[in-house]
């Protein structure tokens, strides 16, 4: 199924959320949170020196509900990862990637954007670096959806395709289509974050949804999902300096860039079973280039006290230069990817001990039980 997985690895793509979350919260916890937002005698604008391990926390700048709130970006950012090397890859695999990238690349990132010495933080003491500016990421189109976007697309690059997603020819054999005054304050922003958000996700899905009929003259449920979701990943950099209007805008053409994305992604024959780099990288790049475009000054001095935005190449490069070779790494030493008789087979049969889901008569389950596959794996004995 397009966007999607199939039964036969629901177990392992339960079991690597679960694990995206307890090893990220391990990793952030040791390192992760220093990282970010660690300050102290040798605080710099790159990377965090302090609080590893939460020593020293809870000071007069963080506590440990501001810990929590900010693990919580932390672990998705790994989630987005793994769905675009879902269906082939080794469980170390995952445990490797998961760990660095939410104890090291993700707050590395942060850093930048949302720690007061960051050097893209509009409010850093003495000026943000960047122009004097910094770069407004109110919720994380970039800290937390392009990071995760651009680490799963070097994961996917770097691993190719699924066994059968493409034919000789490179035709998709997987895709099955389917039907600011006296009267506010902080409290204004807060609605209109609410607004923004629910508007450009609301545009986004409608578009997909009625894009989509126009293109493969069908109704589908899937894209006016993702298209949602496409919609909410563009509008978090901008969701607090925007008028309602211009969240329109933003989740229309968030719309299009997932529909376009995922057209191109068919015909350079990248698979990303949950378009994971095209929905999270894509919109979440567009949400920082419409931040830079629509956000109105007035809300930006408000909410920031400063004004120009730039974030998407910095993002982008740093993940790209740590992910990629890791990746690389992996399958070099032939511990990214599993074996095409595995994938066939299904995860959950081949990894996992059996299956999530009892047989359907459809599934064509080759295997009844685990001791079945391994027993046919190994061959006659003699």
């Amino acid at each position: 199924m397009r966007g999607s997985v199939r039964a036969k690895n629901a177990m392992n793509i339960m079991l690597t959320n679960v694990v995206d979350a307890v090893v990220g919260t391990i990793s952030y916890y040791l390192f992760g949170f220093a990282f970010a937002f660690g300050a102290g005698s040798r605080s710099n604008p790159f990377i965090g020196t302090a609080f590893f391990g939460l020593q020293g926390v809870p000071n007069e700048s963080y506590d440990y509900s501001y810990f929590l709130y900010q693990w919580a970006f932390a672990i998705a950012v790994a989630g987005i990862t793994s769905g675009s090397i879902a269906e082939r890859t080794q469980f170390g695999a995952y445990l490797v990637f998961s760990f660095l990238l939410t104890g090291f690349v993700y707050p590395v990132a942060a850093h930048w954007v949302w720690s007061p010495a960051g050097w893209l933080n509009p409010a850093a003491a003495g000026g943000a670096l960047l122009f004097g500016s910094g770069a407004i990421d109110f919720a994380g189109s970039g800290v937390v959806h392009l990071v995760g976007g651009v680490a799963g697309l070097w994961g996917s690059v770097v691993e190719g395709p699924r066994v059968g997603r493409f034919d000789a020819f490179g035709s998709p054999k997987i895709l099955v289509p389917y039907p600011d005054a006296p009267h506010q304050g902080n409290w204004t922003g807060v609605g209109r974050t609410a607004v923004a958000t629910a508007l450009a996700g609301s545009t986004a899905g409608l578009v997909t949804l009625f894009g989509r009929r126009m293109l493969v003259g069908h109704w589908d449920a899937l894209d006016a999902c993702n298209g949602l979701l496409g919609g909410l990943v563009a509008v978090t950099s901008g969701c607090a300096v925007v008028e309602p209007w211009a969240a329109i805008v933003c989740g229309f053409v968030a719309a299009w860039v997932l529909i376009g994305l995922n057209a191109l992604a068919l015909k350079l024959r990248f698979d990303d079973p949950l378009e994971a780099a095209q929905l999270h990288g894509g919109c979440g790049a567009w949400g920082l280039i419409f931040t830079g475009l629509f956000a109105k000054e007035e809300f930006v001095v408000q909410a920031y006290e400063s004004g120009e935005v730039v974030e998407v190449a910095a993002v982008a490069a740093w993940v790209s230069l740590t992910m990629g070779p890791l990746f690389y790494l992996l399958r070099k030493l032939r511990l990214l990817r599993i074996s095409a008789e595995e994938e066939i087979a299904g995860l959950d049969i081949s990894r996992h001990g059996g299956y999530a889901y009892a047989a359907h008569p459809d599934d064509n389950h080759r295997y009844g039980l685990y001791s079945e596959y391994v027993r046919i794996q190994d061959g006659p004995r003699s």
